[in-house]
């Protein structure tokens, strides 16, 4: 992993979240790899607000929860930082996690602008009853970018064989 600040090219942005499937994480490190340059993962925190900008530290934020430890934050940015590892190892490219606070879509956006980003990547939403619920909810991080970015927005696909393609 590399310091805050690449040197080069600006990176590609992609979004993270825990437990989303690889194929975002490979094909951004992939296609980055292709490119030459690095790769800027990002978590947003949604359960936070932004309270203040400064892309020189990783996070000003209050917790909508206040009683939540940010050792919660520090377990599941190390979880995300070794998810990250194993995808991106055989790429052996510059990478770098950085943990925003808000709208998810917002919060890539704003990332990207920071760094010049050329492309931001993002993965589709997990299938479920729930996951769809929550999207109505709150929109589509995809959706969002696509109709708000002046940058390509790429949406990596859940890959699943057809035969396991349920109906739900």
């Amino acid at each position: 992993m590399s310091p805050e600040r690449f040197s080069g090219p600006p990176p590609l942005l992609v979004g993270v979240v825990p437990g989303q499937h690889p194929e975002v994480l490979q094909t951004a490190a992939e296609l980055a790899q292709k490119l030459s340059v690095p790769l800027l993962c990002a978590y947003v925190d949604e359960a936070s607000y932004l309270v203040e900008w400064d892309p020189a530290r990783s996070a000003h934020r209050l917790s909508l929860h206040p009683d939540k430890n940010d050792d919660d934050i520090r377990s599941l940015t190390n979880d995300l930082k070794s998810a990250i590892g194993s995808a991106v190892r055989s790429a052996s490219l510059e990478w770098t996690l950085r943990t925003l606070a808000g709208d998810p879509a917002r919060a890539l956006g704003r990332l990207a602008a920071e760094v010049n980003a050329p492309m931001i990547i993002v993965g589709t939403p997990e299938r479920g009853f729930g996951h769809r619920i929550t999207e109505l909810l709150n929109g589509s991080v995809a959706a969002w970018l696509t109709h708000h970015q002046s940058r390509p927005v790429m949406v990596v696909p859940f890959r699943m064989a057809a035969h396991e393609d349920r109906p739900e």
